[in-house]
């Protein structure tokens, strides 16, 4: 399968030590300042009980220093006095260097990040794959989506602009996207997927689908796989639409995304177990109807433990759904470990929301998160290309 990033040029122009804390849903909440202290012995994370999710705090984090000197080419999509930023640089250096006591070991430099309003875009007006399901549904005429299928579909199309999904639009997302693409081989899927990454994203000018990731955030990513770091994807969108959509666009293996699952099959296999069946020469993996895991909340947590291996020392997520991460991240970690917290505040440059992003930079602040302020800290969001139009063709697009 091509590299996305070939493939589009193609088709369009073109920090916290051990100790408290505690976000993907349809909230579009973001992040909270990571707040330090000494690590604690061994024998005391041991012993430890860990408090209750609403009693835990964190001590007052020490003044960080201005120490982006130097880095202003590696971070040039951020303004340079960002406290986060400056709060992420002086963790990554002190758990690299060999001299401090925070020094981690390069086995154990486990990133993660969510994607959906962390890593990419999710203000179009909502979610790629709920966009995608969407249009599938209500457009692709080689699908006969059932009344079931159709209210989903309906409702995701009605909801987007106001942002009044059901609350259990995740879940039934989740149940009606496995129904829909049942039957496609991952390569089909892939260039599915692909139709609608180089379309140009609605609500903005300059950028389609498949760019619509935060540069700032890769400049990140690309920092932390300098130093040693192991960077995880961790989504509650599915697996292979993350695949497909970062796979030359940000510096994160196929085998490093972990995301919303399905089962899938041998093309012959026809539900036969497959401890019984054999795969054949005139076989091909094909997606099937089966939800296997909506990768949220302590889902999130299980799926970390199962494919990874490793407790993360460095957690990055926008909302809600992130928070059992974080906590994950940064409770009993026998190393000093930090989460961020995405907050989309920006009316200006994207669709955020100023007066909802206090109020969660306040929440996610006293969880004992660092907060990323996309508005303040984000020199560019999406590159300075990118124009917001304040207009979505959504209704009309999607209309049956």
């Amino acid at each position: 399968m091509k590299k996305f990033s070939v493939l589009l040029m193609s088709l369009v122009l073109a920090v916290l030590p051990a100790g408290t804390a505690f976000c993907e849903t349809a909230d579009g909440a973001a992040a909270e300042p990571v707040v330090e202290a000494e690590a604690p012995a061994a024998e005391e994370i041991l012993t430890a009980e860990p408090a209750p999710a609403d009693e835990v705090t964190a001590d007052a984090a020490p003044a960080v220093e201005e120490v982006t000197e130097g880095y202003e080419e590696i971070f040039a999509d951020w303004n340079q006095d960002a406290a986060s930023l400056n709060t992420l640089i002086e963790y990554v250096e002190a758990v690299t260097d060999e001299e401090s006591q925070d020094y981690i070991p390069v086995e154990d430099r486990i990133a993660v990040f969510d994607m959906d309003g962390t890593v990419y875009g999710e203000l179009f007006p909502t979610y790629l794959e709920y966009y995608m399901l969407a249009w599938t549904i209500l457009k692709n005429p080689d699908i006969q989506p059932d009344e079931e299928m159709l209210a989903v579909g309906r409702a995701l199309r009605d909801g987007a602009l106001d942002k009044s999904f059901p609350e259990e639009m995740p879940m039934q997302h989740a149940i009606q996207a496995a129904r829909a693409y049942s039957g496609m081989t991952l390569n089909e899927f892939a260039d599915y997927v692909t139709q609608f990454l180089i379309r140009e994203a609605d609500g903005f000018q300059g950028m389609t689908y498949g760019e619509a990731v935060y540069a700032p955030i890769v400049e990140v990513i690309d920092y932390l796989n300098e130093n040693g770091f192991k960077v995880y994807i961790c989504s509650g969108s599915d697996r292979f639409i993350c695949r497909t959509l970062l796979e030359g666009v940000v510096d994160v293996p196929a085998e490093n995304i972990i995301g919303m699952d399905v089962a899938v099959e041998a093309t012959n296999q026809n539900g036969e177990d497959g401890l019984d069946y054999v795969f054949s020469a005139g076989d091909d993996v094909i997606r099937t109807d089966k939800l296997l895991i909506k990768n949220l909340k302590m889902n999130k947590v299980a799926q970390i433990v199962q494919e990874i291996g490793h407790q993360p020392v460095l957690s990055f997520g926008n909302s809600s759904g992130d928070v059992s991460m974080h906590n994950y991240t940064i409770t009993n970690n026998v190393y000093r470990s930090a989460a961020f917290m995405l907050v989309a505040d920006d009316d200006v440059r994207d669709y955020g929301n100023p007066e909802k992003g206090q109020e969660l930079k306040e929440k996610w602040e006293s969880s004992g998160y660092t907060v990323i302020s996309m508005r303040d800290d984000f020199r560019t969001i999406y590159g300075d290309d990118v124009v917001k139009t304040g207009t979505f063709h959504w209704m009309d697009e999607l209309a049956e």
